[in-house]
């Protein structure tokens, strides 16, 4: 039996097919789509049929070069969710989480409950597009015409085996449960107008959901699928297929967003987690991911899509590594780079605003991107040592940010730690090795991440010294004390 990953980020998707040979893995991709969200009457949301479609094409893809009996599963990012009315049909588009609707979301709930009893409650980073804050401005009327409410990953398992389910990786990322009993919170269910059974049964990664509809599917020639339900949100699969074969290590998932941070048995729920804005999302086998969500790839991504040239990676890297790192301090979580209607305008604004050089040239600018990046993931990794009260030897960076070695290079240094890098397509191999455990391939989530080691290719960054302290001691003035650099 072969396996399929259906990998889908919020830039692009792609069917991944894994193969286990003796003690190694490979993989190879067998469809890639693009993916984004598009704006209708000033609104951000998703075409989640057409991703439906896509992997309709990638198994037919899968069928002609002659597999015919397959599992799959299905990994997306977080928060987004799906309306399913009485019938079973899509009530709406679903909304995207870069939409500005929730921007005054969590002011307004702060009137009937704090944001500290609500981290509390949850252990889940506040952000005003987590799905309690995406609920508590949703249409009442939508609300109540909804049978069930799915997350993206569970509503492309709904249209595809009939069965509803809630995969508890990415259902905690709701911040609607309570972390200490593992169930719905009550109180904010009512604060949001929702009922507990408007969510479909609790699944655990590595339980199978169902079989393909495929009377449902006539048009397309299609294999023999068993739908498994695996980490459905894909950074809980990236950590999953992390190749970690160290003790005290952390983990940076680099994409679109970068999550850096450990692996727990227990969440950590403290003041200092609520400030910083730590997260507590379940991972597989009762673990935790005690992480931060830092801004990532996303702000290359937007300078390169706003200078409107077609930029290979290695050209942007070439560049870059002939600019002086570290001309400009900029702390990129700020709000304002979220969603700039131009990443580069709002860099150089930043700039000027603060008095500091401003990048020109797309090596300019990507430098800037990389120093700072460099910066506040060192900055992350010493504050996360110190909440977790635990050492943190290595770094294992994955994702398609792992590719980037002038990052890599630039965060050992700035860390003073080994960084591991790779492999790029860690999201889709967790996702496969969640579907080898379900069907006993593999007998354990450590047995997996050393199959991983040995079958992909691993990069090692050891640290080279450069000026850490003054480095971080003019961001720190910048961001903290607002004062502009001599």
């Amino acid at each position: 039996m072969t396996h399929i990953a259906i990998d889908i980020g919020a830039s692009s998707g792609r069917l991944v097919l894994g193969d286990l040979n003796g003690d190694k893995l490979s993989i190879q991709e067998i469809h890639r789509f693009s993916n984004s969200f598009t704006l209708s009457d000033g609104q951000a949301q998703w075409n989640v049929d057409k991703l439906l479609m896509e992997i309709l094409k990638g198994l037919e893809k899968v069928k002609k070069l002659g597999y015919e009996n397959i599992t799959i599963g299905i990994d997306t990012w977080a928060v987004d969710y799906v309306l399913i009315d009485q019938h079973g049909e899509r009530i709406q588009e679903a909304f995207c989480y870069r939409d500005q609707r929730t921007e005054n979301a969590m002011v307004k709930m702060a009137e009937h409950i704090s944001m500290q009893a609500i981290y509390e409650k949850t252990g889940i980073q506040l952000q005003s597009f987590n799905t309690l804050f995406q609920l508590s401005v949703e249409k009442p009327a939508l609300l109540e015409k909804a049978k069930y409410i799915l997350l993206i990953p569970d509503y492309l398992a709904y249209r595809l085996t009939g069965m509803a389910v809630l995969e508890r990786t990415n259902a905690s990322t709701m911040q609607l449960f309570n972390v200490t009993e593992g169930v719905f919170d009550d109180e904010l269910l009512t604060l949001i107008g929702v009922k507990a059974e408007q969510f479909a049964p609790f699944i655990d990664p590595g339980q199978v959901i169902g079989e393909l509809q495929y009377e449902q599917f006539k048009a397309f020639d299609l294999p023999r699928c068993t739908v498994i339900a695996v980490a459905s949100h894909d950074t809980a699969s990236a950590i999953a297929g992390t190749p970690s074969i160290t003790e005290n290590w952390a983990y940076l998932s680099s994409g679109t967003w970068s999550l850096l941070g450990v692996e727990k048995m227990a969440p950590i729920i403290t003041p200092t987690a609520y400030r910083e804005n730590y997260t507590n999302e379940w991972g597989v086998f009762g673990t935790y991911r005690f992480l931060i969500n830092i801004m990532g790839m996303w702000i290359l991504q937007e300078v390169l899509r706003n200078s409107n040239e077609n930029y290979e990676l290695e050209q942007v890297l070439q560049e870059a590594a002939e600019v002086e790192p570290y001309l400009q301090f900029i702390n990129f979580n700020e709000f304002r780079f979220l969603k700039p209607s131009n990443m580069i305008i709002e860099i150089q604004r930043y700039c000027e605003e603060t008095m500091q050089i401003v990048p020109q040239t797309i090596g300019e600018l990507a430098a800037c991107v990389f120093s700072n990046l460099s910066i506040i993931y060192a900055m992350a990794i010493e504050q996360l040592q110190y909440m977790t009260r635990a050492s943190i030897d290595t770094l294992y960076i994955v994702g398609g940010g792992s590719k980037n070695h002038l990052l890599n290079q630039m965060t050992a240094n700035m860390s003073k730690r080994t960084v591991f890098a790779g492999p790029a397509e860690a999201t889709a191999i967790g996702n496969i090795l969640l579907q080898l455990m379900a069907v006993n391939k593999v007998q354990s989530l450590q047995e997996g991440r050393q199959l991983v080691f040995h079958s992909f290719p691993v990069q090692v960054f050891e640290p080279v010294e450069v000026s850490r302290t003054d480095i971080l001691a003019r961001f720190k003035q910048i961001m903290e004390k607002g004062q502009r650099p001599a």
